[in-house]
């Protein structure tokens, strides 16, 4: 850990104490934070002199559904140990002042509705990130004054980032010609053999067929 690290860590832990549970590695501090705590904290970590992360730079959902149940634990903060929470908003904060930088993340407490507080009155850029991490993982921010969809369409059905999403989705659009407009229907792609044809038959394409010698 380089000497900035240090004192950033040094920083928090004298901030917050045991409260937020930080990590270091592959050369940046993360911050693994209760959803109970989770404004106070990104507030404190705006305003305190030691800290002063000013930019919010980036907001992401994560969908942990396909971790090891005992490597989820390991990583979260909850107050039922049993708990292995799914979805994840993970933050990255820039402090000008300082020159460093601090990744935080906080688990949904529900997994069949994640709902988060928005750190939209905190940082305004939060907007759009909070908009998208909505829009492809379904993740709700109470308080966000718009959290409509960003990247899909307004009618598009499911959270496409989600672990169990269909690669080929559940609808597709195209343009219908007798109704002038377009439109929705079942999608109709069909599975086909991807697998590369590895054995040919005799003679494919002009190839003289191997003989032993």
């Amino acid at each position: 850990m380089t000497s900035k690290l240090a004192a950033l860590m040094a920083n928090l832990e004298a901030t917050f104490g045991t409260d937020v549970r930080m990590t270091h590695a592959f050369g940046q501090i993360t911050a693994v934070v209760h959803a109970n705590q989770y404004l106070d904290v990104m507030r404190t970590l705006r305003d305190e002199a030691s800290l002063c992360f000013e930019q919010l730079i980036d907001l992401c959902g994560v969908d942990y559904s396909v971790y090891d149940e005992v490597a989820k634990r390991e990583l979260i903060v909850a107050q039922d140990e049993s708990m292995c929470p799914r979805f994840a908003a993970v933050s990255h904060l820039l402090s000008i002042t300082h020159n460093w930088r601090l990744r935080v993340k906080v688990f949904a407490p529900n997994n069949e509705l994640p709902v988060l507080p928005s750190v939209i009155d905190i940082w305004s850029s939060a907007d759009w990130y909070e908009r998208e991490a909505f829009d492809l993982f379904g993740l709700v921010f109470d308080g966000h004054p718009d959290l409509r969809r960003l990247l899909t369409d307004y009618g598009f059905i499911g959270h496409p980032f989600r672990k169990d999403f269909p690669i080929s989705g559940y609808v597709e659009m195209r343009y219908d010609p007798e109704q002038k407009r377009v439109i929705y229907q079942p999608v109709t792609i069909e599975p086909r053999e991807i697998i590369p044809r590895v054995i040919r038959e005799e003679g494919y394409a002009g190839l003289k067929p191997n003989r032993p010698n």
